[in-house]
């Protein structure tokens, strides 16, 4: 016999159908890892056509990996000139540093907002009222009135859409710079205008109604602040590093 029978004619069949098997296999791998190998090209090269936007994320990672501090100053500086680069989204949009031209830009704002309730008598009548709801000897209105305040300027920094404000350097490892800044210039402002213009003693009224005269103003005056320090964008000059008072208790 010369293995042409059905037996003979069944092994090659069989044979055929496993190396189509085989092929499809290893089909099937190269596939997985020329998939694998595409998404580990994209995870290390990042995405197909990249923007300015791209590079700065990847900067913000890689200041978050450096330890020394120069090494993160340096990445701080190299993103600064990147969003300072023509057509990036963030040269409009991302505020990083602050400044003394914020400050100038938060009293501006404080003033323009706190002017129209110095000549309004509503600024006493409230006063009034906080002083007078005092349950237990605690003014409850006006410390809400006052949380309100902060509140409505934390909101107006990192809630609303005006800005991307980054947090760096912050007071103490926790008070962002900005917040703090915003809140004492609008409260400066507020006393200073109040007793310039003879509004905070006028009527000889009790300290308590000093206090919530200023606390009404600076509702006004921080809301002004915020919005007269965020919505310029990103102000020219050298980032206040000094108000960083971290406290480093490893040493």
């Amino acid at each position: 016999m010369d293995g042409s029978g059905p037996d003979g004619g069944s092994d090659r069949s069989g044979s055929r159908e496993g190396d189509a098997a085989s092929d499809a296999s290893r089909s099937s791998d190269a596939s997985r890892s020329s998939d694998a190998s595409r998404s580990s090209d994209a995870s290390t090269h990042g995405p197909a056509d990249p923007d300015i936007n791209d590079l700065l994320a990847k900067l913000d990672a890689l200041s978050d990996t450096v330890d020394e501090g120069h090494e993160r100053e340096k990445v701080r500086q190299t993103i600064s000139l990147v969003e300072r680069m023509p057509g990036s989204a963030a040269f409009t949009t991302r505020i990083t540093k602050y400044t003394s031209r914020d400050m100038a830009e938060a009293f501006v704002g404080s003033v323009l907002f706190a002017l129209p309730l110095l000549v309004e008598g509503g600024v006493f009548e409230i006063a009034t009222w906080f002083a007078a709801v005092t349950p237990g000897g605690v003014p409850v209105f006006l410390l809400a009135h006052v949380g309100f305040v902060l509140l409505l300027t934390a909101g107006l920094l990192y809630f609303a859409d005006f800005r991307q404000i980054e947090i760096s350097h912050p007071i103490l490892g926790v008070i962002p710079r900005r917040y703090a800044g915003i809140l004492l210039v609008s409260l400066f402002t507020s006393v200073f205008m109040l007793a310039l213009w003879g509004r905070l003693h006028e009527g000889d009224p009790t300290g308590l109604e000093r206090v919530s005269r200023v606390a009404v103003v600076w509702a006004a005056a921080a809301f002004g602040a915020s919005l007269g320090d965020i919505l310029p964008g990103e102000s020219q000059g050298e980032d206040i590093s000094e108000l960083d008072l971290d406290l480093d208790f490893d040493d």
